[in-house]
């Protein structure tokens, strides 16, 4: 097992002008689950391509413990990947295809096997070893790929969205699966993925890439509490944060007809170029239902509900009549909000619901820059992801 480090390695394809990889620097400790995410083309599956050694590193460096391996071969590197597919011989059974890359080292045949053993017990494969890929059910065959990483002893682990080929339910399933065995191998593994989810529930911590762009690195808690962007924001959570750009008014954000008290902090970091205006996001969470009177209520007219049992969520539009209503943006919709509801008090399709925001549970940005002005929220609220 080792360390890993991206000492401000770029990779820029031919042709191209943008990086695909802009000076990364980014340091693994040695035994950590670390989860690269970010949207499609942010540079999260060329990151780790680059570490494998399939893709060439143009500038800077990466470093496996205290071995710098820019320039080694592949197969020199001493490390396993897991590939999206399985990438499984299907003329050969479960027990030769997690041996095989130890038959063309020319490892003795018992120690082949007892590798291959001792791997299919961790993964529940005991009993598949002599069926062939054809007869296996997908996450089967998933787990016989990483088998066949684990039987090579590798110093890390790296896996390109192994899960993307999954059905929901053995989705939710196999990560848990990995998470548990990453935990009980200690093996350093660097997983890549572009679900948000995936990347809380499992990762010890997070790295968020935007057009081959580090934007934050983390715990799952870090990313949620204190996002340092507006785009790290925007991508973490699920639902999504509601984000909006408003007007200060004093000490005040107006919202509407509501106003939201900003922190001390976060007013003595508002600059010129901000032009009196902060970016605020408020997660679903934070919001309660109030009564219409109430001041600093926010109108929300109710477009769909969501009702998932423990939980139902409103996705609602705020009035175009209301101040600042097109600044308001969930995902790709202008003035929409969502807001997470009691599942047994739902409002029908057309109603008018009033929100407010909890005080202290917004985060807060430059309206110039997108980084993050306001202090980590820490609440009851915040805590339940």
């Amino acid at each position: 097992m080792a360390t890993v480090t991206y000492d401000k390695a770029s990779r820029i394809y031919p042709g191209t002008e943008r990086p695909a990889v802009d000076k990364l620097d980014l340091q693994i400790a040695d035994g950590e689950f670390l989860v690269l995410v970010g949207p499609s083309g942010c540079g999260k599956s060329t990151s780790l391509r680059m570490l494998a050694g399939l893709e060439d590193i143009d500038a800077g460096s990466i470093w496996v413990g205290d071995r710098e391996v820019t320039h080694v071969q592949p197969k020199d590197r001493d490390i396993a990947m897991v590939f999206q597919s399985y990438a499984l011989y299907p003329h050969m059974t479960v027990a030769d295809n997690m041996g095989f890359a130890l038959k063309i080292a020319k490892v003795d045949k018992a120690e082949i096997r007892q590798r291959v053993e001792a791997a299919a017990k961790i993964l529940d494969l005991t009993e598949y070893l002599d069926r062939k890929p054809k007869a296996l059910s997908g996450g089967q065959r998933q787990r016989v790929a990483m088998g066949r990483a684990i039987v090579r002893q590798p110093q890390v682990f790296l896996m390109d969205e192994p899960l993307s080929n999954l059905d929901a339910k053995l989705r939710v399933q196999t990560r848990t699966q990995i998470a548990a065995l990453q935990r009980r191998l200690g093996t350093t593994t660097v997983y890549v993925t572009h679900d948000q989810v995936e990347a809380l529930t499992m990762g010890d911590r997070i790295a968020v890439l935007k057009d081959g762009v580090l934007q934050q690195v983390g715990t799952p808690r870090d990313m949620y509490d204190a996002p340092a962007n507006v785009f790290v924001a925007g991508f973490i959570g699920s639902p999504a944060m509601n984000i909006g750009t408003f007007r200060v008014e004093g000490d005040k954000a107006q919202i509407g007809s509501g106003k939201i008290a900003l922190q001390r902090e976060a007013l003595s970091h508002l600059k010129a170029e901000d032009k009196n205006s902060v970016v605020l996001g408020f997660r679903p969470e934070s919001l309660d239902r109030v009564a219409p009177n109430s001041e600093g209520a926010i109108p929300v007219q109710v477009d769909v509900v969501e009702e998932l049992g423990s939980d139902a969520f409103v996705y609602g539009e705020v009035p175009q009549d209301t101040a600042d209503a097109k600044d308001i943006h969930f995902n790709a919709g202008d003035s929409q909000m969502i807001l997470r509801i009691d599942p047994r008090d739902v409002p029908k399709k057309g109603d008018t619901v009033w929100v407010k925001i909890r005080e202290g549970e917004q985060h807060v940005f430059s309206a110039a820059t997108g980084e993050r002005i306001s202090a980590e929220v820490k609440t009851d609220a915040a805590r339940k992801v």
